[in-house]
């Protein structure tokens, strides 16, 4: 059932997202800070936790999850360092996840070979 709880929340997640982009003259950039923002506060507010633990990587992997890692790292630097945790917990909590990313997709821009589209 994690299986198929993490499948329907994931696509719909992304398919509110496809929607957004096709029916609104929002640029793709702020789609996505809207929904790394939105995260966050869901994550301030406690709601996602429990939405995270029903839908698993449905809602851990989307770029709301990224905001709610971005403010669990912030609220753990805060409670250990004080204020300088503002600045630095986002990136700590982050780093893995941002260098995997990196490192990724310039093996598979190795491997693919991408052009510019014309």
């Amino acid at each position: 059932m994690d299986y198929i709880n993490a499948f329907w929340v994931g696509g719909l997640i992304c398919a509110l997202t496809q929607i957004l982009m096709e029916k609104t003259k929002m640029l793709p950039g702020r789609i996505m800070v809207l929904l790394v923002c939105s995260g966050a506060v869901l994550g301030a507010l406690q709601i996602y936790e429990p939405f995270r633990e029903f839908a698993g990587a449905g809602a851990s992997v989307p770029l709301l999850g990224f905001g709610d890692t971005l403010w669990k790292g912030i609220e753990e630097a805060v409670q250990s360092d004080g204020f300088i945790g503002i600045f630095m917990g986002g990136f700590t909590a982050s780093a893995v996840g941002i260098s995997a990313a990196l490192v990724f997709g310039y093996l598979a821009s190795l491997i693919f070979q991408p052009k510019m589209k014309k």
